[in-house]
């Protein structure tokens, strides 16, 4: 399955549907390379514009595109990001009402949405993997595709699945998109999805915008002056990692 198109069909679609004048680096790479059939693993920063290398395509190519994703914050920040934008998705979580849920399996026995959302263990649903046999598969995206190497063999089995599962819905091309993946996870998911002669981008992984700091303390103490002292001085959201729920509930 393959859709040839220009850089610059793709690039108008671009600025028409997502606001965006101009591709990032290594996004045209990647999403030529979908748009010809090929499987594809990206390692892009986070915030370098990933997602777009499976939603653009998802407009052009006949068929559902199926987005595995590992968080529901993750889906539903998607997904309501791609109904601003005029884009049809379905997201498929534990978050969803009865009502919700009955409604997302009408969508996608019917044929509606170009993008579902979903998580690997959703697959286990026999009634809804039913209907997405029913469905042509445009692009199988494993998002987040790391934790296919990292969680897959204890936390989260089911992301050993997912090369099976894409086999069963058709075989379509297999897009693995992560922000953090060395060289041994990257060939860990080549082999663990089945991916064939993948094209590969990597962009690097270095955040210019971000500003690392270690300030030393030797106790409790000090480290509770510093922090309510960073607290006062810096403006915006932020985020304070603790060893245990009782300390993050002080």
């Amino acid at each position: 399955m393959s859709t040839r198109i220009t850089k610059e069909s793709a690039r108008q679609l671009l600025r028409d549907r997502f606001g965006h004048q101009e591709f990032r680096r290594g996004q045209w790479e990647a999403l030529d390379a979908v748009l010809s059939g090929r499987d594809a693993l990206v390692v892009m920063p986070t915030g370098s514009g990933k997602s777009l290398i499976y939603q653009l395509p998802a407009l052009l190519l006949p068929g559902l595109t199926i987005v595995v994703s590992p968080l529901i914050a993750l889906m539903k920040d998607q997904h309501d990001k791609l109904s601003a934008q005029g884009v049809s998705s379905v997201a498929m979580h534990s978050h969803l009402s009865t009502s919700e849920t009955r409604e997302a399996h009408r969508q996608i026995k019917e044929g509606e949405g170009e993008i579902l959302y979903l998580t690997p263990e959703r697959f286990k649903d026999r009634a809804f993997f039913q209907h997405l046999l029913s469905r042509p598969i445009a692009l199988f995206v494993v998002d987040e595709a790391h934790c296919v190497s990292q969680w897959g063999h204890d936390f989260r089995p089911d992301y050993l699945s997912l090369g099976g599962i894409s086999k069963r819905l058709g075989r379509p091309p297999i897009l693995a998109l992560t922000a953090t993946a060395t060289a041994h996870v990257q060939g860990d998911i080549i082999r663990q999805l089945g991916m064939n002669d993948p094209h590969v981008t990597i962009t690097g992984f270095a955040r210019p915008n971000l500003r690392f700091e270690v300030i030393r303390t030797v106790n409790d103490q000090i480290k509770d002056t510093t922090l309510r002292h960073a607290l006062r001085e810096f403006e915006g959201p932020g985020v304070i990692y603790v060893a245990t729920v009782k300390e993050s509930e002080r």
